[in-house]
């Protein structure tokens, strides 16, 4: 069964994701672009409390990982993202429906 990450970040803004989102050649305003091998779906948004946070489902965690280190930690650097997230929760899931766009 797919896998769903949250990543939380502090000070991060929609200026850095809109950047490391061009340098990896994804448009999140339209959907299209290079989207990773095995991710299902994409959010990103700002909480109450001003950190930002991207909650991603993927086929499996290696999916990921292989995301990770081919493309997204580059891309995270180059769009003024140099620190990790202050939070990382990874989530078996038991059940992931796509219930329409």
């Amino acid at each position: 069964m797919a896998a769903e990450l949250i990543l939380e970040f502090e000070g991060v803004t929609a200026k850095e994701y809109y950047a490391v989102n061009k340098v990896l050649g994804i448009d999140v305003e339209s959907g299209e672009g290079d989207w990773p091998a095995g991710m299902l779906s994409h959010a990103a948004g700002l909480r109450e409390d001003g950190h930002f946070v991207v909650t991603e489902v993927w086929d499996s965690a290696k999916d990921q990982e292989a995301f990770m280190s081919s493309r997204l930690s580059s891309a995270l650097v180059e769009g003024g993202i140099a620190g990790p997230p202050s939070k990382v929760t990874w989530i078996e899931l038991i059940s992931h429906q796509h219930l329409g766009s």
